[in-house]
């Protein structure tokens, strides 16, 4: 993980700031809870580079699309993968009617293209968004508060596509808001 930390830093991802403190801190954080969940190293990979062409909540980008390919020579292609998606996910459609016993509707707000994710696809997004979001959970206990309950009812609706170790951390760091 060095080599691909190093890089980021190199790209800049450190002197980003975000909600608690630098992105950098909050990308290295999400990699530790997916490691600690025992993912795989590419979904690790993915958390660590989730935010490098920003996202629907956070717009800036720590590189352009135009180099997707130089983080795919840091990342491999299968983590870059998954980082494209979670960066081009628009928020509102696939969240609004989320229902994970159904294939997830997803739309890249990039291309402005409506599909429908594989069930590895939406495994990954899901364990993806859920260490992000628990990372800022926490971290802020503002964070928690203000987003903690909507939060918990998405997850719920997730629970199926998460690993049994995101599932008890929902619940754990999430219960005193539901």
């Amino acid at each position: 993980m060095n080599s691909k930390f190093d890089k980021l830093s190199e790209l800049g991802a450190g002197e980003f700031e975000h909600l608690n403190g630098s992105l950098i801190k909050h990308l290295n954080s999400t990699y530790q809870l997916l490691k600690k969940w025992g993912a795989s190293q590419e979904l690790c990979d993915a958390g660590l580079y989730h935010a490098a062409y920003g996202t629907a909540g956070f717009d800036d980008q720590v590189v352009p699309l135009s180099q997707r390919k130089d983080i795919a020579n840091i990342i491999g292609d299968a983590a870059e993968e998954i980082v494209y998606l979670y960066c081009s996910c628009d928020r509102n459609f696939v969240f609004q009617d989320f229902n994970a016993n159904e294939p997830i509707k997803f739309r890249d707000r990039f291309k402005e293209e409506e599909f429908k994710l594989t069930h590895q696809q939406a495994q990954q997004f899901c364990e993806l968004t859920v260490a992000n979001e628990l990372e800022l959970a926490m971290d802020s206990d503002e964070f928690l508060k203000e987003h903690g309950k909507s939060l918990y009812n998405l997850f719920v609706e997730m629970k199926p596509l998460l690993s049994e170790t995101a599932n008890k951390t929902v619940a754990s760091v999430l219960i005193s808001v539901a």
